[in-house]
Protein backbone atom coordinates (compact mmCIF):
# COMPACT_ATOMS: atom_id res chain seq x y z
CA UNK A 1 0.00 0.00 0.00
CA UNK A 2 2.72 2.48 0.99
CA UNK A 3 4.82 1.60 -2.02
CA UNK A 4 1.86 2.43 -4.28
CA UNK A 5 1.43 5.76 -2.53
CA UNK A 6 5.12 6.52 -3.03
CA UNK A 7 4.85 5.55 -6.71
CA UNK A 8 1.85 7.83 -7.08
CA UNK A 9 3.72 10.71 -5.42
CA UNK A 10 6.68 10.14 -7.74
CA UNK A 11 4.43 10.12 -10.80
CA UNK A 12 2.64 13.26 -9.61
CA UNK A 13 5.95 15.01 -8.99
CA UNK A 14 7.21 14.07 -12.45
CA UNK A 15 3.95 15.30 -14.00
CA UNK A 16 4.36 18.71 -12.35
CA UNK A 17 7.92 19.01 -13.68
CA UNK A 18 6.75 18.10 -17.18
CA UNK A 19 3.83 20.54 -16.96
CA UNK A 20 6.05 23.47 -15.93
CA UNK A 21 8.61 22.59 -18.59
CA UNK A 22 5.94 22.56 -21.30
CA UNK A 23 4.41 25.83 -20.06
CA UNK A 24 7.76 27.56 -20.66
CA UNK A 25 7.68 26.66 -24.37
CA UNK A 26 6.42 29.26 -26.86
CA UNK A 27 5.14 28.40 -30.33
CA UNK A 28 4.06 30.78 -33.08
CA UNK A 29 1.18 30.04 -35.40
CA UNK A 30 0.53 32.19 -38.43
CA UNK A 31 -1.80 32.67 -41.37
CA UNK A 32 -2.10 34.88 -44.42
CA UNK A 33 1.64 34.87 -45.13
CA UNK A 34 2.37 36.12 -41.61
CA UNK A 35 -0.30 38.84 -41.53
CA UNK A 36 -1.85 37.22 -38.46
CA UNK A 37 0.37 35.64 -35.81
CA UNK A 38 -0.45 34.03 -32.48
CA UNK A 39 1.95 32.90 -29.78
CA UNK A 40 0.78 29.90 -27.77
CA UNK A 41 2.57 28.39 -24.78
CA UNK A 42 2.94 24.70 -23.97
CA UNK A 43 -0.11 24.90 -21.70
CA UNK A 44 -2.13 25.77 -24.81
CA UNK A 45 -2.75 29.34 -23.63
CA UNK A 46 -2.64 32.12 -26.21
CA UNK A 47 -0.09 34.67 -25.05
CA UNK A 48 -0.29 37.20 -27.87
CA UNK A 49 -1.97 38.01 -31.17
CA UNK A 50 -0.43 40.25 -33.82
CA UNK A 51 -2.43 41.51 -36.80
CA UNK A 52 -0.93 43.39 -39.73
CA UNK A 53 -3.03 46.53 -40.40
CA UNK A 54 -3.55 45.50 -44.04
CA UNK A 55 -5.43 42.40 -42.84
CA UNK A 56 -8.04 44.55 -41.11
CA UNK A 57 -9.64 45.76 -44.33
CA UNK A 58 -11.86 42.69 -44.74
CA UNK A 59 -13.56 41.55 -41.53
CA UNK A 60 -14.62 38.11 -42.80
CA UNK A 61 -11.16 37.40 -44.18
CA UNK A 62 -9.54 38.57 -40.91
CA UNK A 63 -11.80 36.26 -38.91
CA UNK A 64 -10.70 33.34 -41.08
CA UNK A 65 -7.03 34.29 -40.74
CA UNK A 66 -7.32 34.44 -36.94
CA UNK A 67 -8.96 31.00 -36.90
CA UNK A 68 -6.27 29.60 -39.20
CA UNK A 69 -3.44 31.12 -37.13
CA UNK A 70 -4.95 29.71 -33.93
CA UNK A 71 -5.30 26.24 -35.45
CA UNK A 72 -1.74 26.41 -36.77
CA UNK A 73 -0.43 27.39 -33.33
CA UNK A 74 -2.39 24.69 -31.51
CA UNK A 75 -1.28 22.01 -33.98
CA UNK A 76 2.35 23.04 -33.51
CA UNK A 77 1.98 23.03 -29.71
CA UNK A 78 0.48 19.54 -29.75
CA UNK A 79 3.34 18.25 -31.90
CA UNK A 80 5.89 19.90 -29.62
CA UNK A 81 4.22 18.40 -26.55
CA UNK A 82 4.22 14.91 -28.06
CA UNK A 83 7.89 15.22 -28.98
CA UNK A 84 8.91 16.58 -25.57
CA UNK A 85 6.94 13.91 -23.71
CA UNK A 86 8.54 11.21 -25.81
CA UNK A 87 12.02 12.68 -25.27
CA UNK A 88 11.71 12.98 -21.49
CA UNK A 89 9.87 9.74 -20.92
CA UNK A 90 6.53 11.28 -20.03
CA UNK A 91 4.70 8.54 -21.88
CA UNK A 92 6.38 5.97 -19.65
CA UNK A 93 4.72 7.75 -16.74
CA UNK A 94 1.28 6.83 -18.12
CA UNK A 95 2.34 3.18 -18.35
CA UNK A 96 3.61 3.31 -14.75
CA UNK A 97 0.28 4.72 -13.61
CA UNK A 98 -1.65 2.00 -15.45
CA UNK A 99 0.54 -0.71 -13.91
CA UNK A 100 0.12 0.80 -10.48
CA UNK A 101 -3.65 0.75 -10.86
CA UNK A 102 -3.49 -2.90 -11.90
CA UNK A 103 -4.76 -2.42 -15.44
Amino acid sequence: MFSKLKQFKDIRSKAKVIQSMLAAEKIEGSAGWGKVKVVVNGSQVVESVTIDPSAMEDKAKLEGLIKDAMNDGMTKVQRMMATKLKDIGGLDMAKDLQEMMGK
